[in-house]
Order: structure tokens, then C-alpha cells, then sequence
């Protein structure tokens, strides 16, 4: 006579048949994604299989992003300074008409 599984049982098949569709699915749906973004590449004119160029181009814009972060960084520094300095400046030359009267 069968006896009836566990809970446990039932949550150990269940988990087996949830893996193994997610790694049917996970397969297709690389190959896809794979396919798609050869044609975007393509599209755009760069030749997929020329990989080191496709990388250069991205380290080169990159290395771009930050420098053009590090540039506003910069100027955001530089304007909060001039505008701090400027305040003191204010205040002192107030400060020194007060008591030079």
C-alpha cells in the first residue's frame, strides 16, 4: 500500500520540478537575449565578433564619464568656495565698518 508523502516529500519534488523548468526557461531566454543584442550591435554598426574594440570603446567612454564627474565635482567646489569667501568678505568688511566707527 502507498502511503501518502510528507509535506516535506511534496516541497523536495516540487522545488526538483521548479529548478529544472527554471533552467529550461533560463537557457531560451539567454539564447535570445544573446540573438538580440547581436542584432542591436549590429544595427549600430559594430561587428560582434570584433569584442576588443567594443571593449576599448567602453573603457574609453568610461574613463570619459568620470573624468567629466570629477570635472563638476571640481567646479561645484570652486563655486561654493568663491561664494563662501565672498560671504566672510562681506562680513568682514561689515564687521570692520562697525568698528572703525
Amino acid at each position: 500500500m502507498n502511503e501518502p508523502l510528507t509535506e516535506e516529500q511534496i516541497r523536495v519534488v516540487v522545488a526538483a520540478v521548479l529548478d529544472a523548468e527554471a533552467e529550461r526557461r533560463g537557457k531560451a531566454l539567454d539564447e535570445v537575449v544573446i540573438k538580440a543584442v547581436a542584432t542591436i550591435l549590429t544595427s549600430f554598426g559594430m561587428d560582434e565578433e570584433d569584442k576588443a574594440e567594443l571593449r576599448a570603446d567602453f573603457m574609453h567612454l568610461r574613463r570619459w564619464r568620470k573624468s567629466v564627474e570629477q570635472a563638476q565635482s571640481f567646479t561645484f567646489r570652486a563655486i561654493l568656495g568663491a561664494i563662501v569667501t565672498g560671504l566672510l568678505g562681506a562680513l568682514w568688511l561689515g564687521f570692520k565698518a562697525l568698528v572703525g566707527k
